[in-house]
């Protein structure tokens, strides 16, 4: 009965809405005191949050956060969508595959799904329903697009679960690029499957000079060279992740100070933003330690370590049966919340059964995008259909197609962990 009844009430107080760090740690604290009184939960709790929220790696988040809130300042989404349009736009769906590139540059910098899916909505969706896409396609394009910044570097996802898996943060982070290269090949070709089989969902669109093509390629270059100078610092070693995210911060600052948008206002805004944000992440992490104390206690993890052992079942059984069971949870509950819960759990099966903590921190990420655009919970639907006026059983129906390749995508990185590990193992 110790371990139902904190559980109980953890989906309960989820299902409520209450914050996630908040019931992680309510739950925690009940189950702490079931196992032990109240000495239990003193010692945890005088003890857990500072030690928590000290780590130096978690510097990384509000430092990322921040580079995304000056990245939206300046404006560069846009001239990302317009560069990509004006190289590949002619192309039968271009509008709509210069939005994913678009969206990719952007998750280079930003590190945020919601974040990147309510730019794309208000700066790539009106341009494709101006042209004649079809609304549906164009918002599901949108949506899944968006959930590239959970996958490219910097990704606030992979810190989470390098912080909860105790993995070294800076090889995760490098772990995403080529999977981040499949997964966007994944939609682009999606996206020209879609329009092959109905033209009339994409009309072509005028071409452009070279001499403008050229013109604005430069107005990604500023987000190429931000990008490839923070994650080449990792990757190089000569910065650690922590510092790597100061100075794409301040990279962040320098762009949006040229850019002229920024103000004593959005400035404070920017400030204000990324500490709402990386307060929301401290309390998660410190929610989560309480209730990972808790299960600690209980010895649950190692019993269901031993029991998955004990069954005579390929391993790659197993990791479907767990991949399966994310794709499910994906449809009731945030993906931070899941993250959060199931990594403790799961990841002493996925060492046990001798697969690679990077690479299940890879498959794991790919597995929240497509829970990110899968009814009924799917976030970045509803912040398309926020942004773009369109009821969000429309959003959803655009954005099948890219859950069902976003499937065959993540069975081939299961199927190839070299995809995942290659760059990290050259670090």
């Amino acid at each position: 009965m110790i371990v139902p009844l904190p559980l109980f009430l953890l989906f309960l107080m989820l299902a409520l809405a209450v914050p996630v760090g908040f019931a992680m740690a309510l739950s925690g604290t009940l189950g702490l005191y079931l196992m032990g009184g109240w000495d239990t939960v003193r010692g945890v709790l005088t003890t857990t949050p500072l030690s928590t929220v000290s780590g130096y790696e978690l510097i990384t988040i509000p430092m990322f956060l921040l580079m995304a809130e000056f990245i939206l300042v300046s404006g560069v989404a846009d001239g990302l969508f317009r560069a990509a349009a004006a190289w590949i736009g002619r192309v039968r769906g271009g509008l709509g595959m210069a939005t994913t590139l678009a969206g990719a540059g952007f998750a280079a910098i930003c590190g945020t799904s919601t974040a990147a899916a309510a730019t794309l909505s208000a700066t790539t969706l009106p341009a494709m329903i101006k042209q004649g896409y079809e609304p549906r396609m164009a918002s599901g394009v949108v949506a899944i697009s968006g959930t590239l910044a959970i996958l490219i570097p910097p990704s606030v996802g992979f810190v989470i679960y390098g912080l909860i898996a105790e993995v070294n943060i800076g090889k995760l982070l490098i772990a995403g690029l080529l999977p981040a290269v499949v997964v966007t090949a994944t939609i682009l070709l999606t996206i020209y499957i879609l329009v092959l089989l109905d033209p009339t969902r994409a009309p072509p669109v005028a071409g452009v000079s070279w001499a403008e093509k050229v013109r604005l390629l430069r107005l990604a270059l500023p987000i190429v060279l931000l990008f490839a100078f923070v994650t080449g610092m990792i990757y190089s070693g000569i910065a650690t992740p922590t510092e790597a995210a100061a100075l794409g911060a301040f990279g962040g600052f320098v762009l949006a100070l040229a850019s002229g948008r920024l103000t004593v206002s959005s400035f404070r805004s920017c400030l204000v933003k990324a500490v709402y944000g990386s307060a929301m992440v401290m309390m998660i992490v410190m929610g989560a330690a309480v209730f990972g104390y808790f299960f600690t206690l209980t010895q649950w993890t190692q019993d269901l370590v031993a029991w998955v052992g004990a069954l005579h079942v390929s391993r790659w059984a197993i990791i479907t049966v767990i991949l399966l069971g994310y794709l499910l949870l994906g449809c009731f509950m945030d993906q931070t919340a899941i993250l959060i819960l199931t990594v403790p759990i799961v990841l002493p099966i996925i060492k046990s059964l001798g697969f690679d903590p990077i690479w299940f921190g890879v498959v794991k990420i790919v597995t929240a995008e497509v829970g990110l655009i899968t009814p009924p919970i799917g976030l970045n639907c509803f912040v398309v259909a926020r942004y773009s006026g369109m009821p969000v059983g429309e959003v959803f129906r655009g954005s099948l197609p890219h859950f069902i390749a976003h499937l065959f995508a993540l069975a081939i990185l299961v199927a190839f962990p070299e995809i995942s590990l290659w760059l990290p193992s050259k670090m």
